[in-house]
């Protein structure tokens, strides 16, 4: 029985059932990764950096700053530069800095970019002054959010100079909080001063990094505390820089890579590039740690210095021969490894070699840090071969490693180090890694641990990112490549996205990237998803998808998420039993087995889900765990699917849904019921158990409850044998419904084995209202609304209704054409031809349209009824033209008044570059035919079209194109057909660059860059562009060269070249913008897209001799010499680049070296007279080095030459008279000469009897003089010492010539000396506050504390401004504050003498304590004046005294010129007064007027002037006084009693006075005519009259005294003056040389208390008896004049050339003060050899001995001195260097231990603005 209509309605609602889901797929899929968005900047990137929280990006370009949002999308966006600067200035923010330097505009280069969240600001650096940084808002980055500096506020150059000044130079940095939560800076930057390749050339030496920028410092970045930001000396406790010393900046060239913190330690990669050169085993990759103090606050109250915890190791990368050793980039990450049960901490990075190989290799944190460990260990244990101190460091502790005995090392102090041990260290075996992965040109990584396996990222310079996923032993097992944005090169920071790491940024050259790093939708099945390897990937079991886990929303329930490590054998898998039901077995359930990785289905509402919304609830009968079973009930018979025609069988997905998420399994289900009308074949060929019921003709599923018998198919025979045909009717019947027709096939007829199935159509059918008058004007308008179902007819010139109508009109008038366009076309046809009228026919089908004989195609798309057609022209077999012809139904036909023209393309074959920007011009006739015209390659590319002329630009070649394309000129938008003419384009491999040469130019520009390489024939046009220089056109010469000029520049500097080939941007070899290229050569280097280019100064040239004028004769060959100097070379030119041109011509150049070339002319030049100049052309360079004169003809040169033989021959007449002349006057002039010898050897022979004879008296006085018992004017103590330590002071009060006091004294008037300021009391002033005092005591006690004196010598020495006479003047005020202690003055001396030693070490120790250029070295001089003291006055002052006696009265035996000093008898030949001037002694009585004593005998020369009589008038009153004593020769008056006249006052210059040679001659005794033994009175002047002053200060223009101040021409006057000046120099030598030895054998025996020091340097003893020998006035209060000390000069000449250790060569021209003591200095030597002999035998003096003799001289001098004035003198320079003095304390531990800089503030604040206001100098 056929089934009923119920129950086949119920079959239509069922849906299919159980259909399997998971394949096995194992191809890996080459995309797993993928950018999600991009943002392009114009201009170079530099940094970037992602927030965290609103997940906002800040990007950092060359002049501008970003602020994106999480897509990449632009939200702010302002502009850093480019700005006014020059890097030889201070930045503008420090408003006392002048600069002297032109500024420029200048390009912001970011060279730091780091987020603060917690204070909500972003810090940006720029390159431009000096490394300035900013603090902007993170909301709105074009906001400043804090000002710095403030406006008045103090700012140092270190607070601005942050990060590196140059574009190239590297800086690191990052943003950390110490303990306390305060925010702090660590930048690394490279040092770009002085001596760097970054110091700009030919400009001032002024170096403003060195002092204010170390290479890595901690600052401060509190912005509540805005005095302190960005300052390094962030409290009095913490020393925060690491600097490397001037001197071996060279040997430490860092590049800083990258800085990141761990745990509490913060690591620092850098590259030493000084190592470069070196073998390829030296490691030049260095990792850095330093402490952060970011923990709880250590038991210590002051943190640690930078430099105390910061140690240093080499890494590398390989081994054995295959080592990378410089590194690009470091990636810090925890990944499970094989060794540990958990995650390990590891450092990734990425090192490179020469040529452009590199490698990944990954290091254990943990080896690191033990390695730290035992270096601190071994460097505590003493000097170890593992581990280094580096001393190259300024703040370091600049020693070796020292033992520190049995101390153990806390694990803090191996961490983080301590004070007492070295610092900062550096190990110097360094860690290495075999590499992981290599391939070239990498430049960046990033890693992930993605579920337990190892994810490196890793990016390239050539616009590649590789995803590596590596095994446990960290080997690679997958590798996946993409393809960036323009191919460019990827910076070496890469950063995961914080809140999603499925995401990475990176950057390249102008992009700023968001890689999704896995794209897991491409993997369609679980097998095919876990199989992939991608650890980023899992199949998501109740989703039914492969997804990332955060994508997979049941991802946190158990088993519910596949890894790839899982297997596929996890993947979910499903078995229905039984899997296939027939229709009529009663079955109510079915049984599903789940296998694999599914969650835990117990607890869960499971249902079973047919489709059409009918579901039924499943149970669960077992679950172990990756094993469950559940049966799911069917639906009842009715709701069964409906087998569709034809088909015996429907395949039906059982979807069990735990939580709506779905798992899928597959079951057939077959019917037999009688719908299935099929004939008996198809019923007994089907796959299930069928038999064929004859009678019924239907195909059944069982034999049961079949009374008749039914076919089947039982063993071979064929079912077409079984089957009987049958004949079946049809029966259509209509069946009403309401609102619908429908009509049913109750039966199948079969019809050549085509079985007809039972089918139901519905028909829907709607009512619609019309009017036909509406808008239709014509008659084809009327008639073309039959087409829509109208019954409408024309009738009677209007649209009517059919039963309206009486008079129908069946013919239309005929068609009127009122518009064709176009009017011409191709002869291919394909021309989209509109046609605009009246009465074009009411159906497409009717209509025919034609061109002359060739046809036009109706589109019936485009035909509107009457009014328009649109046809598309056919092919026509020549160029024609005629009129468009429209005919309706073959009868009516219109005519167009328009012609249609068929024309002819022209056809030619291009090619060109895949990187495309080939421009085509095709030429032809009629190009601007048809509607549209474009031309088509790949796309549509839109063409300039001109009326014979198309030109386009080649776009580029698709990756998957042919070489060969074909392009068309497309009119009217039809395709291009085969019969079609067309265009054929070669799309050809990319011209490559290899290199330029040469790739250097002069600054001028215009020299010729030769660029070579392949492929050049198919540039049109080349463009050269050097970056931020110019750009230039180039032509090519073949297609193997390209010839370009050099643009000019402003400077020197490096640069990049670019090149535009067919205006496209090379890139490179392999690469394309469309990105074409093969994958597999992806890890072969590409060619450079851009070449480095460096300018340098332009050439200089000149000729040989620098002539600027060169005489030419015409006719003549002409050869020039030209040097170069200055980059010759640098700049490598060749003799093609050179030409030089005299006038017009052009000269010939051969080469002799890089600096010499010769300019040759063999022809006559173009000019023969004038001159012609000498013009250099190098490129665009031009000079004028020289003028060719040009001479006369070869008439003018016969005359000349006539002239000249003329003038020689009278020239030589003239000379043979003038010889003639000459020997008879010679011949004269010898005999006259012999003569004057005779004469002179008698005046010689008299002399000397006349000299011996003086001699024998002078011995006899001076012995007498001598022998008597007199005083010694001894300077006290203090003034010894004020006069030693302050010697200019000293100078200064000796030259002041004020009116000196007197006082009565019975003995004679006497002047009071003046007292020095230091040997006065303290003297409070009214203006100082009472804590004056307090200050200045306090300031005394810090003086006294070790460590706060040498740190402030040490500071103060440091400055530029402290001038030697500083220092010396510091040490004097130190020796007299500290004078009550000198044992502790001794041990500050002995340290600070140490420092000395050991920096005197490295320059020039030879030069150590011989000079006083330190403050330790005065300090030393003045401690052993001292000492020297009592030994001084006790055994050497007594033969000291009488040298200086006997010179004195040596030199007055003789005459002596009053204005020039010179005597007849000295020991200095400069002194020596040569003339022989006739002097006689005399003896006059004098008495002086209110002195006790009778008058005296004074003897005196008759040459003496009035003033010197004064003097010895005196000097025989006063001699027994000190000289401080007497009164000044000015203040008393000299009168003379002459027999029977009246008395006269004697003076220099009176009325009286005598001219000679035009000078008034100072008055004499011989002048007055004073008779031997006349009387005379001196008395004392009432007041001082302005008289001329001292003799000695008179002009010798105006002034004489014995001789007049002239040349002596006559030679043998000289000869003769100066052997008689040699005898009287003898004379006095001789009367002196018993003394000096005496003087000279006390002063060796210096006593038991001088230091072992002091006579274990020789250099020390001489300097000081030199300087007692040259100042005597330092020990006795006398007068030392002039001409005393040119003597004394000589006498410590002598002293000096005896401790001399070589020997002294002596000759006839050897000077006469050399010769004085020649023949005593060896005995000397001796003497002094056999002296320091005896110290060396003697026993050392013990420390308690030199102390108890230094405690005893303190004792004996403690009041001497106004220490406090001393204290005071001494804050002055305090004050001065505040600044330097603090920062020094700050960086001493002990210092801040004892809060020595808190002390002195305290000291500044009690003393400041009431400074005591000495007149002293000192």
């Amino acid at each position: 029985m056929p089934p009923s209509t119920a129950n086949r309605s119920s079959l239509g609602l069922l849906a299919t059932v159980f259909a399997v889901f998971l394949t096995a797929l194992q191809a890996r899929t080459a995309a797993a990764l993928q950018i999600q968005q991009a943002f392009a900047s114009p201009s170079r990137t530099n940094n970037f950096v992602v927030d965290a929280v609103s997940r906002r990006v800040y990007l950092a370009a060359v002049n501008s700053l970003y602020q994106l949002n999480a897509t990449l999308a632009r939200e702010v966006e302002t502009r850093t530069g480019p700005v006014l600067d020059n890097p030889l200035c201070h930045a503008p923010q420090l408003p006392q800095a002048t600069c002297e330097h032109q500024k420029t505009l200048t390009d912001n280069h970011n060279k730091l970019l780091a987020l603060d969240r917690e204070q909500g600001v972003l810090l940006a650096c720029g390159s431009v002054y000096q490394g300035f940084c900013e603090l902007r808002s993170m909301d709105n980055v074009s906001r400043v959010a804090v000002k710095f500096p403030q406006d008045g506020a103090t700012v140092f150059p270190s607070m601005l100079n942050i990060v590196a000044n140059h574009e190239k130079a590297s800086t690191v940095g990052l943003v950390f909080r110490s303990h306390g939560g305060a925010p702090r800076l660590l930048v690394g930057a490279t040092y770009t001063g002085m001596g760097t390749e970054y110091f700009p050339k030919n400009h001032s030496k002024e170096d403003l990094r060195f002092e204010n920028t170390p290479e890595i410092a901690i600052r401060s970045l509190n912005t509540k505390d805005l005095g302190r930001l960005f300052t390094y000396d962030i409290n009095p406790s913490e020393d925060n820089v690491f600097k490397i010393k001037q001197e071996v900046k060279q040997k430490n060239k860092l590049n800083f890579v990258h800085a990141f913190v761990h745990k509490s330690y913060s690591y620092i990669a850098i590259n030493n590039d000084a190592n470069t050169g070196l073998k390829e085993s030296q490691p030049n990759s260095i990792l850095a740690r330093i402490c952060l103090d970011t923990d709880d606050p250590r038991r210590s109250a002051e943190s640690r210095k930078l430099t105390e915890s910061y140690i240093q190791m080499g890494i590398q990368c390989g081994s054995n021969g295959n080592i990378y050793n410089r590194l690009l980039s470091i990636y810090p990450v925890d990944i499970s490894a094989q060794r540990a049960a958990g995650t390990e901490p590891y450092l990734f990075g990425v090192f490179a070699r020469a040529g452009g190989q590199s490698a990944v290799c990954a290091f254990r944190v943990a080896a690191v840090e033990e390695m730290i460990r035992q270096g601190r260990r071994n460097c505590s244990s003493g000097p170890n071969s593992d581990v280094q101190v580096l001393d190259s460091v300024i703040q370091g502790s600049g020693a070796e490693c020292e033992r520190k005995g049995a101390i153990k090392l806390q694990e803090e102090q191996l961490n983080c180090g301590a004070a007492h041990l070295q610092h900062p260290l550096a190990l110097r075996k360094p860690l290495r890694a075999p590499p992981i992965y290599e391939a070239p040109g990498l430049s960046s990584i990033a890693v992930d641990n993605v579920h337990n396996r190892t994810v490196v990222f890793l990016g390239t310079n050539w616009g590649r990112l590789r995803k590596l996923s590596l095994l446990a032993n960290l080997s690679v097992a997958n590798l996946w490549s993409l393809r960036l944005a323009a191919n460019e090169p990827v910076h070496h920071i890469m950063t995961f996205d914080p809140s999603d790491h499925n995401y990475l940024y990176l950057m390249t050259t102008h992009h700023l990237l968001r890689v999704q790093v896995s794209v897991c939708g491409l993997y369609s099945s679980c097998s095919e998803c876990v199989s992939a390897g991608d650890a980023h990937c899992g199949w998501c079991t109740l989703e039914r998808r492969c997804s990332v886990q955060k994508g997979c929303s049941s991802g946190t329930l158990g088993r519910s998420w596949i890894s790839t490590g899982d297997g596929v054998q996890q993947c979910p898998s499903m078995t229905i039993t039984p899997s296939e039901i027939s229709r009529s077995a009663h079955m109510r359930d079915v049984g599903i087995l789940i296998n694999g990785s599914v969650p835990d289905l117990q607890g869960l509402q499971l249902e079973c889900d047919y489709g059409m919304g009918i579901t039924t609830n499943a149970t669960v009968h077992l679950d172990y765990g990756t094993t469950q079973i559940q049966t799911c009930p069917l639906l009842p018979l009715h709701m069964y699917p409906t087998i569709p025609f034809g088909k015996v069988h429907v395949t039906h997905v059982s979807k069990t849904s735990p939580l709506s998420v779905r798992c899928e399994q597959s079951m057939r289900m077959f019917l037999t019921s009688p719908v299935s009308s099929c004939r008996c074949t198809s019923c007994l060929s089907a796959a299930w158990r069928c038999y064929w019921d004859p009678q019924l003709s239907v195909c059944v599923s069982s034999k049961v409850n079949t009374p008749h018998a039914l076919l089947e198919v039982s063993g071979a025979p064929s079912h077409t044998h079984v089957c009987s045909t049958a004949e079946l009717s049809v029966h259509i019947a209509p069946y009403t419904g309401n609102g619908s027709d429908f009509w049913k096939g109750l039966r199948g007829q079969m019809c050549n084995d085509v079985c007809v199935c039972v089918c139901v159509c519905v028909c829907v059918f709607a009512v619609e209202v019309y009017s036909c008058s509406a808008g239709n004007s014509n008659c084809s308008q009327c008639w073309g609304r039959q087409a829509q179902g109208h019954i409408c007819v024309w009738c009677e010139n209007s649209c009517q209704q059919q039963e309206q109508c009486h008079s129908i009109t069946t013919r239309c008038p005929d068609p009127h054409i009122q518009k064709v366009e176009p009017l011409s076309g191709p002869l291919t046809g394909g021309t989209l031809l509109t046609v605009q009228g009246k009465n074009l026919g009411h159906s497409a089908a009717q209509i025919n349209v034609s061109i002359g004989h060739v046809p036009c195609r109706i589109l019936p798309q485009h035909y509107t009824v009457s009014v328009r057609l649109v046809c598309e022209t056919g092919a026509s077999w020549e160029q024609t033209s005629d009129h468009v012809t429209v005919s309706v139904a073959g009868n009516a036909a219109g005519v167009s008044k328009d012609i249609f023209s068929f024309v002819v393309r022209a056809s030619h074959l291009f090619s060109g570059p895949l990187a495309g920007g080939t421009r085509l011009t095709i030429h032809g006739q009629f190009l601007d035919a048809g509607s549209t015209v474009n031309v088509e390659i790949n796309r549509t590319q839109n063409c300039t079209v001109f009326i014979d002329v198309i030109e386009c630009v080649m776009p580029p070649a698709k990756p998957a194109i042919a070489e060969n394309v074909s392009v068309c000129v497309v009119y009217d938008s039809q395709p291009c057909l085969s019969a079609s003419p067309s265009f054929t384009f070669t799309y050809e491999k990319n011209p490559t660059i290899s290199h330029i040469r040469p790739n250097r130019s002069f600054l001028s520009g215009g020299r010729s860059i030769s660029v070579t390489g392949h492929g050049f024939n198919l540039v049109q046009s080349v463009r050269m562009e050097v970056s931020g220089v110019g750009q230039t056109i180039c032509s090519c010469v073949s297609s193997t060269l390209i010839v370009c000029q050099s643009p000019a520049a402003n400077q020197s500097q490096q640069a990049m070249a670019h090149f535009y080939l067919n205006e496209v941007l090379y890139r490179g070899e392999d690469v394309s913008p469309s990105g074409r290229g093969s994958d597999e050569d992806e890890d072969e280097e590409p060619h450079a897209d851009a070449f480095h280019f460096e300018y340098v100064e332009d050439p200089q040239f000149y000729t040989a001799n620098k002539e600027k004028l060169i005489k030419h004769h015409p006719g003549e060959p002409l050869i020039l010499i030209i040097n170069v100097s200055e980059w010759p070379s640098v700049l490598d030119l060749t003799l093609q680049e050179y030409s030089v041109t005299i006038g017009s011509d052009l000269c010939d150049i051969t080469f002799h070296n890089e600096q010499l070339f010769h300019c040759t002319i063999n022809r006559s030049l173009s000019a023969s007279t004038g001159e012609l100049p000498i013009t250099v052309r190098v490129g665009h360079f031009r000079k004028v080095i020289a003028m060719v004169q040009m001479g006369g003809g070869s008439e003018l040169a016969i005359v000349i030459s006539i002239v000249v033989c003329c003038v020689l021959l009278l020239l030589c007449t003239v000379a043979l008279v003038v010889y003639c002349t000459k020997s008879r006057r010679a011949e004269r002039y010898w005999q006259k000469t012999l003569l004057q010898m005779e004469e002179m050897e008698s005046q010689i022979r008299d002399e000397i009897r006349k000299g011996f004879a003086e001699l024998q008296t002078d011995m006899t006085d001076l012995t007498k003089e001598l022998n008597r018992t007199q005083g010694i004017p001894f300077l006290e103590y203090k003034q010894f010492v004020t006069r030693t330590f302050f010697p200019k002071m000293c100078s200064d009060y000796e030259r002041r010539l004020v009116q000196p006091v007197y006082e009565n004294n019975p003995l004679g008037p006497r002047a009071l000396s003046e007292t020095h300021p230091l040997l006065q009391d303290w003297q409070s002033s009214n203006r100082m506050r009472p804590n004056l005092e307090e200050g200045i005591t306090l300031f005394s006690t810090l003086l006294n504390n070790k460590h706060f004196l040498v740190t402030f010598v040490h500071a103060l020495e440091q400055q530029k401004d402290f001038a030697v006479r500083d220092r010396c003047s510091l040490a004097s005020l130190l020796t007299i504050a500290l004078h009550g202690k000198l044992e502790y003055y001794t041990s500050i001396m002995k340290e600070l003498l140490v420092d000395l030693i050991d920096a005197s070490a490295s320059k020039n120790p030879k030069l150590m304590l011989r000079r006083t250029e330190s403050v330790v070295e005065k300090m030393l001089t003045n401690w052993m004046s001292i000492c020297m003291y009592s030994y001084l006055k006790e055994t050497v002052g007594e033969p000291f005294f009488l040298l200086l006696c006997a010179i004195k009265q040596l030199i007055n035996k003789g005459s002596i010129d009053a204005i020039t000093g010179k005597a007849r008898y000295t020991l200095n030949e400069e002194w020596l007064l040569r003339e022989n001037i006739e002097a006689k002694p005399q003896n006059i009585n004098v008495s002086f007027q209110g002195f006790g004593m009778d008058s005296v005998s004074v003897r005196v020369m008759n040459t003496d002037t009035i003033c010197q009589v004064k003097d010895k008038i005196l000097e025989a009153f006063y001699k027994n006084l000190p000289f401080s004593q007497w009164p000044r020769e000015e203040d008393v008056d000299l009168e003379w009693f002459p027999e029977g006249r009246s008395s006269r006052i004697l003076q220099d210059l009176d009325d009286t006075s005598v001219m000679e040679d035009g000078r008034k001659k100072l008055n004499t005794v011989f002048h007055y005519q004073i008779p031997d033994g006349a009387s005379l009175a001196m008395s004392m002047k009432d007041k001082r009259e302005n008289t001329l002053g001292r003799a000695k200060d008179l002009d010798t223009e105006k002034y004489v005294h014995l001789v007049i101040t002239v040349v002596v021409e006559c030679l043998l006057s000289d000869h003769q003056n100066k052997v008689l000046a040699d005898i009287k120099q003898t004379n006095t030598l001789t009367a002196s040389r018993h003394v000096v030895a005496t003087l000279f054998t006390a002063c060796l025996h210096l006593g038991q208390y001088c230091d072992v020091l002091c006579v274990s340097l020789c250099s020390l003893p001489l300097r000081f008896w030199v300087n007692i020998l040259k100042n005597p006035q330092f020990v006795f209060d006398i007068d030392k004049t002039d001409h005393m000390d040119a003597c004394l000069s000589v006498i410590a000449q002598a002293f000096i050339d005896a401790c001399s250790l070589s020997d002294l060569q002596l000759g006839k021209d050897s000077p006469t003060n050399k010769l004085l003591y020649a023949k005593e200095i060896p005995e000397y030597k001796k003497r002094v050899q056999c002296y320091y002999k005896q110290i060396q035998e003697m026993a050392p003096l013990s420390e308690q001995e030199m102390n108890a003799h230094l405690a005893e001289e303190s004792r004996r001098y403690r009041n001497e001195f106004n220490t406090n004035l001393a204290v005071m003198e001494v804050y002055k320079y305090a004050k001065r260097y505040r600044n330097q003095v603090v920062s020094a304390l700050d960086s001493s531990p002990t210092a801040r231990r004892t809060q020595l800089q808190h002390k002195f503030e305290q000291v500044i604040a009690l003393v400041e603005d009431n400074i005591y206001e000495c007149s002293s100098e000192a």
